[in-house]
């Protein structure tokens, strides 16, 4: 914790993604193939290839994994946990662990997002919860309590408990959870994985300082996103 030294980024797939980018790319092959043979016409194979190559592309983009550092002081500092734009900013009624008034920021992530989530801050991890539940669009606002999702409460090393929660949407139906009960965990490190859209939310204290805006794009483990007191 404390200062870290910025390291140089780079980008490797993600493991949640194997199967999928083999079986697909081995589908959009046969499928080009079978549209080269089986139809009568002139347009060039390259073509095809450009087009099939395109859509495994989008797929590829979808499952990159980019290992980033946080460059500067993490004491007392909240970072976006995934790629995406901010939805809400907002006080909410936190009954379910809290039962109290929360500062909470959501980030939506689109299928075209990065879909691996950091740690927002350094701490350790008090319990990971999974709750079962519906598919709403994951920006809709009934969707932090209703839909899917999986609760990782941290505990700060000032005693400040964050929870961040990882939300299913409407399209997604796999959330990844690698963080551990006891575990010590920091910003730079992979909390999970959500499979499509989807989104992030992360609850603050009251009076937490916001430094992100509606609308706003975020960088997962990059984009501060709120001071802590």
């Amino acid at each position: 914790m404390g200062k870290r030294i910025k390291k140089l980024k780079n980008v490797r797939l993600h493991r949640e993604g194997t199967n999928t980018l083999l079986y697909s790319g081995m589908a959009i092959v046969v499928i080009a193939i079978l549209l080269w043979h089986c139809f009568d016409t002139k347009i060039p194979f390259w073509i095809f290839v450009a087009v099939f190559g395109f859509f495994y592309g989008v797929v590829v983009n979808f499952y990159r994994c980019p290992i980033r550092y946080f460059g500067g002081d993490t004491e007392n500092i909240v970072v976006a946990p995934a790629d995406g734009r901010i939805v809400v900013i907002e006080e909410v009624e936190e009954e379910t662990y809290f039962h109290d008034k929360r500062l909470m920021i959501s980030i939506f992530m689109s299928p075209f997002n990065v879909h691996a989530n950091w740690y927002p801050v350094d701490g350790r991890v008090k319990f990971v919860h999974h709750q079962d539940g519906n598919y709403h669009k994951a920006w809709l606002p009934k969707a932090s309590e209703e839909n899917e999702h999986s609760d990782v409460m941290i505990e700060t090393d000032n005693g400040i408990d964050v929870l961040c929660r990882q939300i299913a949407g409407a399209i997604a139906r796999r959330i990844v959870t690698y963080a551990k009960p006891d575990e010590d965990c920091y910003i730079d490190e992979h909390l999970g994985f959500i499979k499509l859209g989807s989104r992030v939310d992360v609850f603050l204290p009251l009076g937490s300082e916001v430094s992100v805006k509606m609308g706003q794009s975020t960088t997962g483990d990059q984009t501060v996103i709120a001071k802590l007191k």
